[in-house]
């Protein structure tokens, strides 16, 4: 039945405040519409039933603590979510041909796994009525395992779930095994020892990992111990490590001799000043080495934030009531397809909740009747906070009427520092500013609704090659190497507004950073997300991506996703009975342990999924079919049950979201002579206007569906590929829609949905719309020679011939070309753009499934051009900086990647070495024109270097008896029936639990100084004081009604300095041309002009010293702040 509306999407706002994030207040349904079931089931943890564990076959009253929403929940409610979780996937990546056919593409459906329950299901209508104008063409119902059109793809069940990835997941555990992991794995009745999978880490657990000396079996084809080791030693990289250190010390030998000569002379000045130099030299010998990562510990406890006591109140209470299994059993996941979503957890006696964690950024992979909204690359080009904030709502009203509890999304890593990143097109744009802004906005929209959200990738998950150890050869994940400085004013900034916006969840990253694996990177999550950002919520890992089992607890990991810890779907893991072993002996602290659950039960009661009803998800990622298995990754489960309920959360409302992104997306880059908007009556001289329509990219192709996690380029591009793809309900092409709103007589429309366009179709056209792509994604998918990143910026599937034939012959030579690109990223346009036949060129990014809808809304001005480039297009990939090159191709083990310039991001590298692009950073053209005037500031507090101190909480952590118990307490009960594969936390013996003193990490410091920087969420609440108030008047001075984007720019003080210590030299703190710190977006009428009124925080003026380890304001010289329209065009201009 029809649904009411939440009313305008976009009401333009004349203020706006960046990060003015309030604390939510979650909207509960009170109208639900309630749905009966005849029985639930959830995955559950109980020593009482050798069922209530993993369940049987039989579902009846099994697992009733599962806490879900209705299957309508939030449909009739008016305000009724990675990695990605698997975000990163949950697909095998692709090593080599080790998982391809002889076409080179993958055959494996690798998906993650869900948590049990089945229940029954009553269809739920919603409006379907058509909406918007005239030329709005219907959506067709395509059947998720159809495709609208001729060619059917593979059911799920023939994709595979089980046999095809069988063998390839024996193979791989091997490899892991045997070249890369160290860890002992035993015989299936032996507990298996935790040991170091990373030697090569300077965060090594080696020695930390248990009291028990690991153990290894010899296995067949393993290399000689003495052979492995030398390779690792004498590798080429290592050898920097080797070299650096031995001139280090040759030069600290030698210096301590002359400074005791010269202090011997009585010059003790030279002395102090060789002591100095012995520092300085000594420190660039060691650094030869390699870039490291400091250690920070122990991991800061939750609870200390007043905006969450209450919800720590009721986890304390509740985890005070868990045994140690069940506290095992909250924070691992079941295994791969070990439940219905994703990622599971298991519900437990003491009524903890069983969590489904399902991607992804953009809408439900895995699910049927969901909205495929735009891509976060799209929704970062409409610069339009309202529509970032509606589409996560109608993200998050969809996750909760599909029983999902944690939303794998948003994106804000990769942050766009490589153009050619596979996975840059799920997050907003290359500018912390623009990333932080839409995170937040969307984080606000999902946890509105109850439902948690992630922000992840956390951190510098900037391109796909070598993300993961093995896929290409090497032994280890490569490294984003980066400093301090960048770090924090780049890529950290938006998961510090992620945190102010009160993120439940944050997902930790595949690659090392510094070489350490981000998972286990004590200083990342302790330091930086825990302490200084004084993140609430819990940490969890991508998929697959934890590296070590007691040095990620240590270091602040809180779940590990999707359970499994070295293999796909082997049963074998990190965690699981190893953690509740590890807490018994005391190799990981009981503290440490009760706060990582109570963190996850935290944010459970924190968007109060207590309240929710009790039902798991009704869907199945792993089958179309209503009857399917509850474990399908498990050979033991022979089940059948109700696993799809077939629940429409579709809103009419969403599709209308979904279409106004897609439109306010579409940057126009190009427009000679006003050639658009177009006319849908305009004729030729005869009385009849041609229009051709060229190019795969603009037809439907075989489908939206017809390649797995959207893993081809075929027919109209809609979103890139990977775990942040979804299912398309359906897919209005750009063909279909622009026959249906040139439906009249006047007009011929011929369509050619080819790339290779013979010379007679294009001679008689009058008009010629083009339409090429580039595509790209996750690593885990190769798709015509593209592993993920892309491997230029070109279009491809011979784009530049198919735009140079068609601007070249269009109407021999008369036609006027209009060239329309999808693309998951900037692409050159140099070879084409100027040729005399191209008009107009129209930006459409990656619209989602209105596509179509979309771009006749843009193209026949039925809406604005308003959409504004979310990274830079330049004229060559090098005009991007040696730092934003994939490296596709390395010699070293361990990988690595320097990010030395990653100050300099995207339009910031442009500026500092004056390298025109073809157009800049929040480039876009309007059908109208504006004016920017009488830009007006106001000081609103006097300078100062350094925010005020950090305040201490006065509000302490949850305590608990810090007692592990009995090893025997945690055995398996007996006569339990196990579920192969499954990930449990009960003990097969009690080998190994004998409580001894550990030794805990270097740097493990009970007494760690807090950082001045934090003190509540996001930082030092004092960052966001404001600093200054401005105001700038813009006039619509054409004759439409438009949208225009004003954005502020910030030129920091000339000659900014530090000083260096006791040697009072001084060091010069460079800084970008200009960076961006706040935007907003308005409406104008023709003629109307209104005074938009902006505020800059203490933050937005100032610059992580990493001396001072703080934020530093520059008191002397002057600021200079800039008003425009984009990084490049900015008329106005006043100085602070």
């Amino acid at each position: 039945m029809p649904r009411p509306s939440d009313g305008p999407i976009v009401s333009p706002k004349t203020s706006a405040r960046r990060g003015d994030y309030q604390s939510l207040d979650n909207e509960i349904p009170q109208d639900e519409q309630q749905l009966t079931p005849t029985s639930t089931s959830t995955s559950s943890l109980t020593k009482d039933s050798e069922n209530d564990f993993h369940q049987s076959s039989t579902t009846s009253e099994r697992l009733a603590s599962r806490g879900q929403p209705n299957d309508a929940d939030l449909l009739s409610s008016d305000d009724s979510a990675d990695d990605d979780a698997n975000e990163d996937d949950v697909r095998l990546r692709p090593l080599r041909s080790r998982n391809q056919n002889a076409d080179g593409n993958h055959n494996l459906d690798t998906r993650r796994g869900p948590v049990r329950s089945s229940y029954n299901h009553r269809a739920v209508l919603v409006d379907d009525t058509p909406s918007g104008s005239s030329s709005t063409l219907l959506p067709k119902e395509y059947e998720r395992e159809g495709n609208g059109n001729e060619e059917i793809p593979v059911p799920k069940e023939q994709r595979d779930v089980g046999k095809r990835i069988e063998g390839f997941l024996e193979s791989e555990r091997r490899t892991l095994l045997a070249e890369s992991f160290r860890t002992d794995i035993e015989d299936a009745n032996t507990d298996f020892v935790f040991s170091d999978d990373d030697e090569f880490d300077y965060e090594n657990e080696d020695e930390y990992g248990s009291p028990i000396k690991p153990r290894r079996r010899d296995r067949e084809g393993e290399e000689p111990r003495w052979k492995r080791y030398w390779s690792a030693i004498f590798g080429k990289r290592t050898w920097w490590h080797i070299g650096g250190f031995f001139v280090g010390a040759i030069l600290l030998i030698w210096i301590a001799l002359q400074g005791l000569v010269w202090y011997r002379g009585d010059r003790q000045q030279g002395y102090v000043s060789f002591f100095l130099l012995l520092l300085l030299l000594n420190g660039i010998g060691l650094g030869l080495g390699g870039v490291r990562s400091v250690p920070w510990y122990p991991a800061p406890m939750g609870g200390t934030s007043s905006n969450w006591s209450e919800s720590y109140r009721k986890a304390h209470d509740m985890v005070e009531r868990m045994s140690l299994v069940e506290k095992v059993g909250v924070t691992t996941g079941t295994g791969w397809q070990m439940g219905l979503c994703v990622g599971n957890t298991v519900s437990t006696p003491s009524d903890s909740p069983s969590l489904c964690l399902q991607d992804g950024p953009l809408g439900l992979r895995f699910a049927d009747n969901i909205t495929a909204f735009p891509a976060g690359i799209t929704t970062g080009a409409t610069w339009n906070r309202d529509l970032m904030r509606a589409r996560g709502k109608s993200l998050g009203r969809e996750a909760r009427a599909k029983g999902v509890n944690v939303l794998l999304g948003p994106s804000m890593g990769a942050m766009g520092m490589m153009p050619a990143g596979g996975r840059n097109w799920e997050s907003f744009g290359s500018d912390p500013v623009l990333q932080a802004v839409a995170a937040a906005e969307t984080i606000q929209g999902i946890q509105k609704i109850g439902v948690m959200a992630t922000a992840k990738h956390f951190v510098l998950n900037e391109q796909e090659h070598f993300r993961q150890p093995n896929d290409w050869g090497t032994e280890y994940a490569i490294s984003s190497n980066i400093g301090d400085r960048a770090l924090h004013e780049v890529f950290v900034w938006p998961f510090a507004e992620s945190v102010r916006a009160d993120v439940a969840s944050v997902m930790c990253a595949y690659q090392m950073v510094n070489n350490s694996y981000s998972c286990e990177n004590s200083k990342l999550i302790n330091g930086i997300l825990k302490d200084e950002l004084g993140f609430q919520g819990f940490v969890q890992s991508d998929w697959l991506a934890q590296r070590s089992g007691v040095q990620s607890a240590l270091s602040g990991l809180d779940m590990s996703m999707p359970g499994d810890g070295l293999a796909w779907a082997n049963g074998e893991a990190l965690w699981g009975r190893q953690l509740t072993a590890a807490a018994l002996n005391s190799s990981v602290p009981m503290e440490r342990l009760n706060d990582m659950v109570t963190r996850i039960v935290a944010a459970w009661f924190h968007f109060r999924q207590d309240q929710w009803a009790k039902r798991g998800p009704n869907f199945s990622s792993w089958t179309d079919k209503k009857m399917g298995k509850l474990h399908p990754g498990s050979p033991d489960d022979h089940s059948s049950e109700e696993v799809n309920k077939f629940v429409n959360v579709q809103e009419s409302q969403h599709a209308m979201i979904a279409r106004e992104i897609a439109a306010e997306g579409t940057v126009l880059l190009k427009n000679i002579n006003n050639t658009l908007p177009l006319s849908r009556t305009a004729p030729s001289p005869d009385g009849k206007y041609r229009v051709g329509i060229f190019g795969e990219d603009a037809g439907p192709g075989k489908g939206p569906n017809s390649c797995a996690d959207r893993g081809c380029n075929q027919g109209t591009l809609a979103s890139g590929w990977g775990s942040g793809a979804v299912e398309f309900p359906y897919l209005i092409s750009p063909w279909e829609a622009l026959e249906t709103a040139w439906s009249n007589d006047p007009v011929d429309v011929r369509s050619y949905l080819s790339n290779d366009i013979a010379h007679q179709d294009l001679a008689e056209q009058d008009l010629c719309l083009v339409f090429a792509n580039s595509d790209g994604g996750e690593g885990f998918i190769r798709s015509d020679g593209i592993n993920g990143d892309r491997n230029d910026l070109f279009l491809q599937r011979n784009g530049v011939n198919l735009v140079e034939s068609v601007a070249q012959k269009c109407g021999d030579g008369r036609g006027r070309t209009i060239v329309v690109v999808h693309s998951v990223g900037p692409v050159v346009l140099d070879p084409w753009i100027d040729l005399p036949g191209v008009h107009a060129v129209l930006y459409a990014n990656l619209p989602g499934q209105e596509s179509g809808n979309a771009l006749v809304d843009v193209l026949f001005g039925d809406v604005d051009a308003s959409g504004r480039l979310p990274y830079t297009i330049g004229r060559s990939l090098e005009d991007y900086g040696p730092a934003a090159q994939v490296v596709y191709k390395t010699d070293d083990q361990v990988p690595q990647v320097d990010l030395d310039d990653g100050l300099y991001i995207d339009y910031r590298h442009f500026d500092r070495h004056n390298i025109t692009p073809r157009y800049e950073f929040g480039y876009g053209l309007s059908y109208t024109t504006f004016d920017f005037s009488d830009l007006r500031i106001k000081a609103l507090q006097e300078k100062s270097r350094l925010p005020r101190p950090r305040q201490k909480s006065d509000i302490a952590p949850p305590a608990y008896d810090s007692s592990p118990g009995l090893a025997k307490d945690n055995l398996f009960p007996s006569n339990f029936t196990r579920l192969a594969k499954y990930i449990y936390p009960y003990l097969l013996n009690t080998d190994g639990t004998d409580p001894g003193k550990y030794p805990y990490p270097e740097g493990y410091d009970e007494k760690q100084e807090p950082s001045e920087a934090g003190g509540g969420p996001g930082g030092n609440p004092s960052l966001w004081e404001g600093m200054l108030e401005l105001s700038v008047k813009v006039t619509n001075t054409g004759t439409r009604v438009g949208k225009e984007v004003i954005q502020i720019y910030v030129s920091f003080p000339e000659g900014v300095v530090e000083h260096r210590g006791i040697s009072k030299s001084r060091e010069e703190i460079d800084f970008p041309v200009r960076v961006l710190r706040n935007f907003d977006k308005i409406s104008l009428e023709p003629g109307e002009s209104k005074t938009v009124e902006m505020t800059l925080s203490r933050k937005d003026l100032s610059y992580w010293s990493v001396r001072a380890q703080n934020w530093v304001l520059p008191t002397e010289g002057e600021f200079k702040i800039w008003a425009g329209r984009s990084s490049r065009d900015l008329p106005l201009v006043a100085e602070f």
